[in-house]
């Protein structure tokens, strides 16, 4: 199953919310992103289907392999890339909002080349 934007960034918040509070709730995850409850509960059971999500018996989230996989890949992109346009003189609200766009469509071969000549 290929992942839409939504679906990276629904992991990737659970990834960061994982590593800040260890227990990750959907609410939790609503609220980080903004969005409602019936749109994170559609949202995780996709992912939960598609084998990225696991939800245990007391509501809390965690990545599976798969998920954890895709997660920390576009975590690393959005960290690095904001840096990159930090680097270029961009103040780091938009770098960051830029980032996250720009973390879902570049390809794996161009975001090497970017780390490869930035050298963070």
């Amino acid at each position: 199953m290929r992942l839409q934007e939504s679906g990276e960034m629904y992991l990737e918040t659970i990834l960061i919310l994982s590593e800040k509070k260890g227990f990750v709730r959907a609410i939790d995850v609503g609220e980080y992103m903004g969005f409602s409850k019936p749109s994170v509960s559609r949202a995780i059971g996709l992912l939960r289907n598609g084998g990225y999500v696991e939800v245990g018996d007391g509501g809390g989230l965690s990545l599976t392999g798969a998920g954890r996989e895709v997660a920390e890949k576009i975590y690393e992109r959005h960290q690095y890339l904001t840096k990159m346009l930090m680097a270029m003189g961009v103040d780091e609200e938009t770098a960051s909002e830029d980032a996250c766009r720009m973390e879902h469509v570049i390809s794996d071969e161009s975001f090497q080349a970017i780390k490869r000549y930035f050298n963070f």
